[in-house]
């Protein structure tokens, strides 16, 4: 971080509370330079992100999902060897011309879907961090607006998430986080929420709704006995521009990396200054593509969901289930 970037912080955010400068919320990060270690060797020379997950890579649901709620400005954080991205979200004007010649409509609609689904910049993260660090490289991308953070392994599946946290966000002028609750034995596998006991789901945060609670801190990754609720942070975030100058303050944690679970903590402590955070308790499917089984849990539910493919997916799968206690 230079010292240029540094009074840049300190001039935007040092000792003053900066509200969002409109309710409407258009961006949206996409950090994606993760190395995807845990499906080698298949992402040996494909990233992580674009493995098929049916019939379009992982990534483009992220960003389909950013675009239904109405964030058309995407921001991805990329690295080495990402560059089958940008040409996925590129035109392959080779392929366009040969579809058309075929007459193939179809094929050459949903090629050109991922080309016009979303305006898609790209930015290197350089030193691999962590996430708080990929946050971070986004400010000269977002400015001074609250903009969203999609994590690119998780693929929302049942309920606008999203849109639901602007809507919290636009009700409170917090940060939001997206919750979600999870088995104990797994709790230490996340960034877990704790909440004000006053403000319970079944209340929720007042202006914002019943499936909303008021987070008093975040713990990351934390032992079974150590965890606060079973509320975990799932990757969707919506958050006040005023995160970049806690970030920019932030020292590495866990792992050696900038945490964004750090830097959400200050903002929990802050709610005067730096608006608190809120988080919206999600109930949809959720599924992490980075871990092989959820991957293939994806694949077979959304291909079940396809009503092209579902009519013939879902008695086979009667079957073969049928047969697996044979």
């Amino acid at each position: 971080m230079t010292r240029h970037v540094h009074l840049r912080f300190a001039m935007a955010f040092g000792g003053h509370t900066i509200r969002p400068m409109s309710s409407r919320i258009t961006k949206a990060v996409i950090p994606a330079a993760g190395l995807g270690t845990r499906f080698l060797p298949a992402t040996k020379a494909i990233p992580k992100e674009m493995l098929p997950v049916v019939d379009r890579p992982a990534i483009q649901y992220v960003v389909e999902e950013a675009v239904e709620a109405g964030l058309s400005d995407v921001l991805m954080i990329t690295g080495r060897n990402k560059t089958t991205l940008e040409n996925h979200f590129d035109r392959v004007a080779e392929i366009e011309a040969l579809l058309e010649a075929r007459g193939e409509t179809e094929k050459l609609d949903r090629v050109r879907a991922a080309t016009n689904l979303a305006d898609v910049h790209y930015l290197r993260q350089g030193d691999p961090l962590g996430l708080g660090h990929a946050v971070l490289r986004a400010y000269q991308h977002v400015g001074h607006e609250p903009f969203a953070v999609l994590l690119g392994d998780d693929i929302m599946a049942g309920g606008s998430l999203l849109s639901r946290m602007i809507e919290v966000h636009e009700a409170t002028g917090a940060s939001v986080v997206a919750l979600q609750e999870v088995d104990p034995a797994m709790i230490s596998s996340y960034g877990v929420a704790a909440y004000d006991a006053s403000s319970s789901v079944e209340d929720g945060v007042p202006g914002a709704g019943p499936d909303t609670i008021q987070i008093t801190g975040l713990v990351e990754k934390p032992a079974l006995e150590d965890a606060p609720s079973n509320y975990a942070v799932i990757g969707r975030y919506l958050l006040r521009p005023e995160v970049f100058g806690v970030l920019e303050q932030t020292k590495p944690g866990a792992g050696g990396e900038i945490q964004l679970t750090d830097a959400l903590q200050v903002l929990a402590a802050n709610r005067e200054e730096l608006g608190g955070v809120v988080g919206v308790v999600y109930r949809g499917r959720r599924f992490d593509t980075g871990n092989k089984l959820d991957y293939i849990k994806a694949i077979v539910e959304l291909a079940v969901d396809d009503p092209k493919l579902g009519p013939a997916l879902s008695p086979w799968l009667k079957q073969f289930a049928a047969s697996i206690g044979e």
